[in-house]
C-alpha cells in the first residue's frame, strides 16, 4: 500500500546493508523489464568517489546530504526498480516520499546472515567487522525497517525466490 490512494509507481527495496537489495532489485528489474536504480550508485557518480570515500573524506552529514539528493530523484521516477541504501529510509523525508509513490518493501535478514553476506564489509563505510558494533547498528534501525508496509524474509530463499515474492506483491498492488 502506499499513503495516497493512487496505484504505486516504482518498486522501492529498504533494508539494512547485506539484506539483498541490489541483487534482487536486479533481478526483479530484469524480470519486469524495468530499469534498475541503486541510489548509492547515484551518489557514487555524483561525488566521483566510492561511498567509503565519501564518508572518510567529507564525512556521514554530506553523504546523508547526498543520498536524499538522490533519493528525492529516484522517487520522482515511474516504473523502477530502486534499492535504497541501509540507512535512506531512515530520514522520514526520504521514506514519505518513497511511500507516497512506492511499493516500499523490506527485505529482512537475521543479523547473523548479514554478516556472512557482508564477509568482513571493507567497502562497508559503518561495518568494520566488529560483530558487537553492527548487531547495534542492526537494533537501532530495526524499527524503522520494521514499520514499513511490506516485509520479505530473505533467509533461506534463494534471490530468485524472493525477487519472485517482490513481483508477486507488486502484481497484488496493481491489479
Amino acid at each position: 500500500m502506499t499513503t495516497g490512494s493512487s496505484a504505486p509507481r516504482n518498486i522501492v527495496l529498504a533494508g539494512f546493508m547485506g539484506a539483498g537489495k541490489t541483487t534482487v532489485g536486479q533481478i526483479v528489474a530484469a524480470r519486469l523489464g524495468w530499469p534498475f536504480v541503486d541510489t548509492d550508485d547515484w551518489v557514487e557518480r555524483a561525488a566521483g568517489q566510492p561511498v567509503a570515500a565519501i564518508f572518510a573524506q567529507q564525512g556521514e552529514a554530506t553523504f546523508r546530504q547526498m543520498e536524499r539528493d538522490a533519493c528525492a530523484r529516484a522517487a520522482a521516477l515511474e516504473r523502477h526498480v530502486i534499492a535504497t541504501g541501509g540507512g535512506a529510509l531512515l530520514d522520514p523525508a526520504t521514506r514519505a516520499a518513497f511511500l507516497a509513490g512506492g511499493l516500499v518493501i523490506g527485505l529482512r535478514a537475521a543479523l547473523d546472515t548479514i554478516l556472512r553476506r557482508l564477509d568482513g564489509g571493507v567497502h562497508r563505510p559503518l561495518f568494520n567487522g566488529n560483530r558487537a558494533q553492527l548487531g547495534a547498528l542492526y537494533a537501532a534501525r530495526a524499527p524503522v525497517y520494521a514499520a514499513l508496509p511490506h516485509q520479505v524474509e530473505t533467509d533461506g530463499h534463494t534471490p530468485e525466490a524472493i525477487a519472485e515474492e517482490v513481483i508477486r506483491l507488486w502484481n497484488q498492488h496493481t491489479s
